[in-house]
């Protein structure tokens, strides 16, 4: 049971999903803020966004933002969910490109500290290909996932420890994303 009454059935509404529902006037941006970085035309797939902020949520230990991610990541990567598990797994090993590699590194050292991120591992993205937007949103993602992740997890919401619980809204993001009423 979540730290505050939310009034719903967590079960139905767990996470986010429960927070976003008992105030909805900050749910709005923070959704637009997801749609923008997540789903908006960009140099990175979505597919890959979505495993950077995948990431970032297990290296946070946050149980719904993590398999939730990992679930819209997966419906959006051609490995699926494999390729999810090997990038959390064994990064240096996973069959990612090195591009996405340098930035997953880089949203690594966000999860642990801004100031983690050092112009070594900003010049390594760049010699893999990346975009200064792409640095910069890599950093926002896992920015933003940080405080997603205390937000779901400092309120103690319910999160579904099945995988499988995550898959109707995975199709739900990849066909209508955040900001889709209901």
């Amino acid at each position: 049971m979540a730290h505050i009454d939310l009034g719903l059935d967590e079960t139905h509404f767990p996470g986010i999903t429960g927070l976003m529902r008992f105030r909805p006037e900050t749910a709005k941006p923070l959704n637009e803020l997801a749609e923008v970085l997540l789903r908006a035309p960009h140099s990175l797939p979505p597919g890959e966004r979505e495993l950077i902020a995948s990431y970032v949520s297990a290296l946070n230990e946050c149980t719904f933002c993590h398999n939730s991610h990992s679930a819209f990541a997966a419906a959006q990567l051609d490995k699926g969910m494999a390729l999810v598990h090997q990038v959390k797994a064994d990064l240096d090993g996973a069959p990612v490109s090195e591009k996405l590699r340098a930035l997953l590194r880089i949203a690594a050292a966000v999860q642990d500290s801004g100031r983690k991120v050092t112009a070594e591992l900003v010049d390594r993205a760049r010699a893999e290909g990346a975009t200064d937007v792409e640095i910069h949103d890599t950093v926002l993602i896992a920015a933003a996932f940080c405080m997603f992740n205390r937000y779901v997890d400092g309120l103690g919401t319910f999160a579904p420890t099945d995988p499988a619980a995550y898959d109707a809204s995975a199709k739900r993001i990849v066909e209508q994303g955040y900001t889709a009423s209901g």
